[in-house]
């Protein structure tokens, strides 16, 4: 009988939980379809005026600021970049913050590793090639999307960028980092770690999540999927989704898996059986961003994963959680997304399971209750699974001025794990704050040689 009630409210779980991502996840798209439809008609009676300017939205800047070093916004999960979902912006127009900034598209569920070498092509340009041994391990095409024209071809040590990264986005960045120093890109045997000048993180998944594990990844490897869950729904509709490959719908929001050939003229209709029932596709070869969340799948990038002496690190921690009694509850109820409440609650009473090994030696549940519904905080300061990377707890920016290269420097922020992204009045002055920190320290406190001259300074006479 009490195996009964357990089974009943876990499908009750699901179906909530089910129900919440889909209501959301339509709203974001008929908000980007509304959003466009009104653009359009206001170009439709909107006057003619041919004002003689013309903007190189590929290079991400104007002539007068082609000194400062981009500025690129790399999104996580689910997410988008520019030219997706019509006018909609991932980072809620933070990008417009600053005069030179690039926001990537790239695959919203394909794997860290995938995602990294997407975001090389795009920048330096070319066809992606995700490299041969890990194509045929994985079951996929080796080359995929072609950049005609790099979004910052001439980047190089002399030229290098700063990344900002939400969510799976900021360990994209490292992995694409330690990519360059391993000089991993055919072709470009001169990269190297000094490529990169800065990594911000914001909420980033450095150490991976216990929500995977919620969603559906079995806690005993961290690679497969439990029977019944919300990520084998995610499954299900990603695949059909590929498969119909309709193209206005795929130019209007791609999952990223192009290269793994799912369309029906690739694979039929037997083809699609053969994925739905789970013998083929990303989602056997482990090669999609979730195995990447677990703990034990972090734990597998980490290892090769280092911080450089010559990079700026800073990190945004959130968190939606406080202890009462010494019990860990969710702090707020109105101030956490409708989506995330329940996986902050969730999240927050996380017990491994006992007849289960720890992902790692020292694992403590206590450990892994402060979250913000998608990641936990542990996980968001600083790299520090299997090994503990060099990190200093910031409570005011002056404490870390003049920033040191090579140390992870974070803030722990009252936020949910969407509050920064997509819907700007949620954040109100917040949003401000967070963002404005971040463009000012990417412009004038973190360099390697003399500080550019910004726009708005002029050069004195010498």
């Amino acid at each position: 009988m009490i195996r009964l009630w357990i089974l009943a409210l876990q499908m009750s779980e699901l179906f909530v939980s089910s129900v919440v991502h889909l209501v959301y996840g339509f709203y974001i798209f008929s908000t980007a379809v509304a959003f466009d439809l009104s653009q359009a008609l206001n170009d439709c009676f909107k006057p003619n005026v041919n004002i003689g300017v013309k903007e190189d939205e590929s290079r991400g800047g104007s002539p007068s600021v082609d000194g400062l070093p981009p500025i690129v916004l790399v999104h996580g999960i689910f997410g988008f970049g520019k030219g997706r979902l019509g006018g909609l912006s991932y980072f809620a127009g933070a990008e417009k913050k600053d005069e030179r900034v690039l926001v990537p598209d790239l695959g919203s569920l394909t794997s860290i590793y995938d995602r990294a070498r997407e975001l090389f092509y795009y920048l330096k340009g070319g066809q992606v090639d995700y490299g041969e041994e890990h194509s045929k391990a994985c079951g996929h095409s080796q080359f995929g999307r072609i950049y005609e024209q790099g979004n910052y071809p001439e980047w190089d040590e002399d030229h290098p960028i700063h990344f900002v990264g939400h969510s799976a986005g900021a360990q994209v960045v490292r992995v694409l980092q330690q990519m360059l120093a391993d000089k991993a890109f055919k072709g470009y045997e001169n990269s190297s770690e000094n490529w990169v000048l800065s990594i911000t993180s914001l909420s980033g998944a450095f150490n991976g999540t216990t929500r995977t594990y919620l969603d559906g990844m079995q806690p005993e490897d961290g690679r497969c999927l439990k029977p019944i869950c919300l990520l084998q729904l995610c499954r299900l509709g990603v695949i059909v989704y590929d498969w119909f490959d309709i193209p206005w719908l795929k130019a209007y929001y791609n999952f990223g898996f192009d290269h793994f050939n799912l369309s029906w003229k690739k694979i039929g209709v037997w083809g699609l059986v053969d994925c739905l029932l789970g013998n083929t596709g990303p989602f056997v070869s482990g090669d999609w961003i979730l195995p990447d969340l677990t703990i034990q799948g972090s734990i597998r990038l980490n290892y090769h994963l280092n911080t450089f002496p010559n990079t700026f690190y800073f990190s945004y921690a959130t968190k939606r959680t406080r202890k009462i009694m010494g019990v860990t509850v969710p702090s707020s109820i109105l101030g956490i997304h409708p989506m995330l409440f329940i996986r902050v609650l969730q999240m927050s009473q996380w017990r491994h399971p006992p007849d289960v090994p720890p992902p790692y030696k020292g694992y403590r549940d206590e450990d892994w209750q402060d979250n913000d519904g998608a990641l936990n905080t542990i996980s968001m300061t600083h790299p520090r699974i299997p090994t503990e990377h060099p990190s200093h707890f910031v409570v005011n920016d002056s404490e870390c001025q003049p920033l040191q290269p090579g140390i992870w420097y974070y803030k722990i922020v009252e936020a949910d794990h969407v509050l920064f992204i997509v819907n700007r009045e949620r954040a109100g002055v917040q949003f401000d704050l967070i963002y404005d920190s971040i463009f000012e320290r990417c412009r004038k406190h973190v360099f390697r040689k003399t500080p550019p001259t910004l726009p708005d300074q002029s050069v004195p006479n010498q």
